[in-house]
């Protein structure tokens, strides 16, 4: 039986609106159930305190619990693991750091590519590294320092969260430009190096502010200067590495991603509600007290973003020999 030309023609525009349809419907729907954000360092750091202000905030926008999971390991590697295996449906979202960057360059074999395997969502947050020292180091600024490091080749400890871990490169580039050498001493999250440094055990390290900030109003860690190119708002009077050793920038940054097939649809309804979050005065209060950048970019930013610091964190890699243990 042949349809009418009319009535064929409006078949078969209602057959070319269902998938659009189906996208759509799928975006309200999600999440069904409660969401996992994997955190590739331990509880109380830097990407566990973004983890859990994001995931309170979609908790209450979505509906669903939004559930950090600490996965410590591997510079991160074994979080991001599980997420590229993770069912690419938007419920198992990863923490996304500097470390992801510098990572594809220290590792040589990984079981997957960082860039490829992951689909960016949101930029959250840019913070700076903070040179902190044990009060015992006579060094109260970066010249004296550097100063002093010089005249005591590699006895000097400098901590870091662990081999590959911003921490450590920060230090690395420090290392590089102010022609220093110094022991690196990796620990397997930030806490630990953290009370190593309050109590001696290492005299150096580059914390993020989210992490040292309480430890050095409280003079229990001497800030020598912060590492972004402009100071920090949260630490006005500190001054910036790259005030003494021209040039230095190093900063870290949060994100979310998911798996790379994640649809569309999904990616853009999380990256709204993220950026929603960093838009809110309360979120926005919190995190400059956590003396950070807000990002709030599009998925597109993001990516690119990721792709810049693969590069730059691949260059002082390969200078600095560093390898994975």
């Amino acid at each position: 039986m042949r349809l009418p030309r009319r009535r064929f023609l409006h078949l078969a525009a209602g057959v070319a609106v269902l998938p659009a349809v189906s996208h759509i419907a799928r975006a309200q729907a999600y999440p069904t159930r409660p969401v996992r954000i994997i955190v590739g360092f331990a509880p109380a750091g830097g990407p566990d305190i973004m983890a859990r202000l994001i995931g309170q905030w979609l908790s209450e926008r979505l509906g669903q619990q939004f559930v950090v999971e600490n996965r410590p390991g591997g510079g991160g590697n074994i979080a991001t693991e599980a997420v590229v295996r993770a069912a690419a449906d938007g419920h198992t979202l990863l923490l996304a750091t500097v470390a992801n960057a510098s990572n594809a360059t220290l590792y040589e074999k990984l079981n997957f590519n960082f860039i490829r395997d992951i689909a960016p969502v949101a930029g959250i947050m840019r913070v700076p590294y903070v040179m902190v020292v044990n009060p015992s180091i006579p060094a109260k600024s970066v010249p004296e320092f550097i100063a002093y490091a010089k005249a005591n080749p590699r006895k000097l400890s400098m901590a870091s969260a662990g081999t590959g871990a911003g921490s450590h490169i920060a230090g690395e580039l420090f290392k590089m430009m102010a022609g220093v050498d110094m022991v690196h001493v990796p620990y397997r999250s930030a806490g630990p190096a953290l009370t190593d440094l309050i109590t001696g055990q290492v005299q150096v390290m580059f914390f993020t502010t989210v992490s040292s900030i309480e430890y050095i109003k409280a003079g229990r860690l001497r800030a020598l200067a912060v590492t972004t190119a402009t100071r920090s708002d949260a630490l006005p009077d500190i001054p910036t590495v790259g005030e003494f050793v021209p040039g230095y920038e190093a900063s870290t940054w949060f994100g979310v991603g998911v798996p790379k097939t994640t649809p569309a649809e999904i990616v853009d309804k999380l990256n709204k509600e993220i950026n929603a979050a960093l838009a809110d005065p309360n979120v926005k209060a919190r995190l400059a007290d956590l003396g950070g950048t807000v990002l709030a970019d599009s998925p597109a930013e993001f990516g690119k973003l990721i792709a810049e610091e693969t590069e730059k964190w691949g260059k002082v890699v390969k200078f600095s020999g560093a390898k994975a243990d």
